[in-house]
């Protein structure tokens, strides 16, 4: 046995010294780098190490020789796992260093959007604290006018005798409207309060403005001329909240495509308006000034019915002109009441008399269809046409050709004269733009309004200093064009395909939208103010009726009362009423 047992040890020993000088020494890893002193006292360390193994080797039992061998192999195994670096050597320590590294780049990124969002949130606060000053200033100015106009209206009350016959006979016949418009403004308190503060800022900053120049604007105590106009734009949409059906007009088989109607406009004294579209047929009917009358009594519900109920009334055009291809615009000359321009799917301009029911002039020069003709409103001789071979042409009733050719880059799809000047043009063009020329020099536009995503399908003049633009982004834009600024972005109604029509007076922007729905946005506001949706026959149109669109719309000059037509065909006279 102990023979045995001297040649177990002798055969461990073996085993033993040959694991360990198998094995990689724990220094051979270890960066050759680091300082002389510390290299030398592992090298020591290492020594003794394997002084000791061999030491071990020779006295230790078959057990500790177990032990030791099983000691190395775990070593070597940690070796493998960890690519040959030992636990807690320096490769470990730079891997450590590297995830702290980036944990403190992760903590300094934290860091910044916090002082960044801390920073937007105090200059939003500071900025709601100055809204909180002008609107305490505003209720505090407000309040003491409600208080003056109230003794002024008792005193006036006495003078005449109402206070003391039915003292509550004012609060009886106000109550009512009061109460309606509240609630009217609590519902489209946001987009109030947009036009509010702007207005309000933008005094105080012209305010500031003059008092570098040393100019005062005010003279009375708590005057502010950005509340004023706001009070007369909250006044104007208070007043007008919904449309009213005064009359409606329905043109052949109301389900066929034939009877879209591309556009729709009065004549210079709203006295007859025109209509024109894919059925190549311009139609003249007269605006009956019952209509009027019914738009002045509210009660008259009869009457209403007994127009809607009579179409030789009203279906019926005074005055009808056919053309040889589908029309998409037509323009009433301003001063000549009997002369209108029309423009066709195959490029040509036509200048019709309505008297005679004869065209006067035909202008072919445009290669591709025509989308756009305007008469200018200041030269009654001089129109603009626009068309899908990308030219501008300026037209003169004198003349059989073009006086002015403008070339673009993209198809052109809305023209329109400045009311207050015969030498500037807006062009609607499908590159996403507006550009806007001086006739006298063509060589490039004077200013070119970006905003818009998609094809802009309509520019129309709300005053000679404002613009407003329709595109298939489903939006609407007003621009200040002596200013070369965007002031506001409309949306609410739904334009992505189709020409859906625009018409604009001093105050109010109208629009089509493809639900079949006319939209009212007041400038001041980028909300709608009102809608108004056409029916539709479901079960005569099947699916189809889901596809009609509101294609044609058109004011009455600066009054309340609208036209507006459909995809089907149906004319609407709309009449704003609160």
């Amino acid at each position: 046995m102990e023979g045995e047992s001297s040649v177990g040890a002798l055969v461990l020993t073996m085993n033993s010294e040959a694991t360990i000088s198998k094995m990689p020494p724990p220094t051979e890893e270890l960066d050759k780098d680091m300082f002389p002193i510390c290299m030398q006292i592992i090298k020591d360390a290492s020594l003794l190490e394997r002084t000791y193994a061999r030491q071990v080797a020779k006295t230790a039992s078959p057990y500790e020789h177990l032990c030791q061998a099983l000691q190395q192999v775990c070593y070597w195994l940690w070796s493998v796992i960890y690519g040959g670096r030992w636990p807690y050597g320096p490769p470990c320590r730079e891997k450590r260093k590297m995830e702290q590294e980036e944990a403190d780049t992760n903590m300094r990124i934290l860091l910044d959007f916090l002082y960044c969002l801390s920073k937007q949130k105090l200059d939003d606060l500071n900025e709601i604290q100055t809204d909180l000053q002008y609107i305490e200033e505003d209720i505090n100015y407000v309040e003491k006018k409600r208080i003056e106009l109230s003794r002024e209206n008792d005193r006036f009350s006495l003078k005449l005798g109402m206070f003391a016959d039915d003292p509550n006979s004012q609060l009886v016949t106000q109550s009512g409207p009061n109460a309606s418009k509240k609630k009217w403004v609590r519902a489209k308190l946001n987009a109030l309060q947009e036009c509010y503060l702007q207005k309000r800022r933008n005094w105080v900053r012209q305010a500031c403005k003059e008092q570098d120049r040393g100019t005062d604007t005010s003279n009375r105590e708590g005057y502010n001329p950005g509340l004023e106009d706001f009070q007369s734009v909250l006044t104007n949409f208070t007043r007008c909240s919904q449309f009213r059906v005064v009359a409606e007009l329905r043109q052949g088989d109301l389900f066929h495509s034939a009877n879209i109607v591309s556009s729709i406009e009065f004549d210079r004294d709203d006295e007859l308006f025109a209509t024109a579209g894919v059925s190549r047929r311009i139609k003249i009917f007269e605006f009956s000034k019952s209509f009027e009358e019914l738009r002045a009594d509210d009660h008259r519900e009869a009457s209403y019915n007994s127009v809607m109920n009579e179409p030789e009334d009203v279906h019926c055009p005074v005055v009808e002109m056919s053309t040889r291809s589908k029309l998409s615009c037509v323009s009433w000359n301003k001063y000549m009441k009997n002369h209108i321009a029309s423009s066709d799917y195959e490029g040509i301009v036509t200048v019709w008399d309505v008297t005679t029911r004869q065209s006067i002039m035909e202008y072919v020069e445009h290669e591709k269809r025509a989308w756009s003709v305007d008469f200018s409103q200041n030269e009654p001789s001089m129109l603009v046409s626009g068309s899908d071979d990308c030219k501008v042409k300026i037209w003169c009733t004198k003349q059989e050709a073009s006086v002015l050719n403008i070339d673009m880059k993209a198809n052109i799809c809305s023209v329109k004269y400045n009311p207050g000047s015969s030498i500037h043009v807006a062009v609607g063009s499908a590159d996403h733009h507006i550009h806007y020329y001086d006739l006298r020099n063509i060589s490039q536009p004077l200013y070119v309004f970006r905003g818009h995503r998609k094809t802009v399908s309509y520019v129309k003049f709300l005053s000679s200093d404002e613009l407003a633009s329709s595109s298939t982004d489903s939006t609407l834009r007003l621009w200040d064009v002596k200013e070369n600024l965007a002031l506001r972005t409309f949306r609410g109604h739904t334009n992505e395909r189709n020409f859906v029509g625009l018409t604009v007076n001093s105050e109010y922007i109208a629009c089509g939208s493809e639900t079949n729905e006319v939209f009212l946005y007041h400038k001041a506001i980028s909300k709608p103010a009102a809608s108004h949706r056409f029916s539709t026959d479901l079960e005569n149109g099947g699916d189809d009726a889901r596809s009609y669109f509101t294609s044609a719309v058109c004011w009455k000059s600066d009054s309340p009362t609208m036209l507006t037509a459909n995809s089907q065909g149906t004319i609407k006279v709309l009449v704003l009423a609160a």
